[in-house]
């Protein structure tokens, strides 16, 4: 099955960041649960929603790679030409929090920032109009399996949920995670967990800056 999300649905979104609330939405993946990435109680509900621990980092999302690079203007030139390689994608990209920024969703370790940009498919283009960052993490309880539809959601994260969107069947497989915190220095990356995105193609596409 196959669902389309309309500028109202983008609209909707920016609107439950702004109050505070709490959303699922599809992405380029699975179904992900997201909030304000600099509202902390926002922060702690999702990860009570998710029963996720406390301490443990979640991603900030940018639906637009130039929107991104903005927001982290401090980026070395480097770091910069990496993310243009890999993103948008599904791909978790680690780089350093130079900000720092982002506290409610780095936790513990506020020296490291989890970026995402996800590829948006032609169901998916509504949501390049949201302009503000979120910050996601998967629609399940922490532990169980990921969400490729919206029915596969558990119902307490749906009722729970300020916002719902439904995205329609998503590819099912989460973001291949890639440290890129000692690129600037070492030329050096690590694939932490490999998804969509092969550790074969990721040393392809970041080859040329190595």
């Amino acid at each position: 099955m196959t669902a389309k999300l309309e500028s109202e649905d983008a609209a909707g979104l920016q609107e439950c960041l702004a109050a505070g609330g709490v959303a699922v939405f599809p992405t380029d993946t699975v179904y992900g649960l997201c909030c304000d990435p600099e509202n902390e109680s926002a922060a702690r509900r999702l990860y009570e929603l998710k029963g996720r621990p406390a301490t443990r980092a979640s991603a900030v999302m940018f639906f637009a790679l130039e929107t991104a690079m903005r927001a982290l203007g401090e980026l070395p030139d480097s770091e910069r030409l990496a993310l243009q390689a890999l993103l948008p994608g599904p791909v978790t990209v680690l780089l350093a929090n130079r900000g720092p920024r982002f506290a409610p969703a780095c936790r513990s370790d506020p020296a490291t920032l989890g970026l995402r940009v996800p590829r948006l498919h032609d169901g998916l283009a509504a949501l390049g109009a949201v302009t503000r960052p979120v910050m996601q993490s998967s629609a399940n309880i922490s532990g169980q399996p990921d969400a490729r539809m919206l029915g596969e959601v558990t119902r307490s994260l749906l009722d729970g949920a300020d916002l719902v969107l439904d995205g329609g069947e998503l590819p099912g497989t989460p973001s291949t995670v890639i440290d890129l915190r000692d690129f600037d220095v070492e030329r050096r990356w690590h694939v932490l967990r490999e998804g969509p995105l092969s550790r074969d193609a990721a040393g392809e596409l970041l080859a040329p800056l190595s």
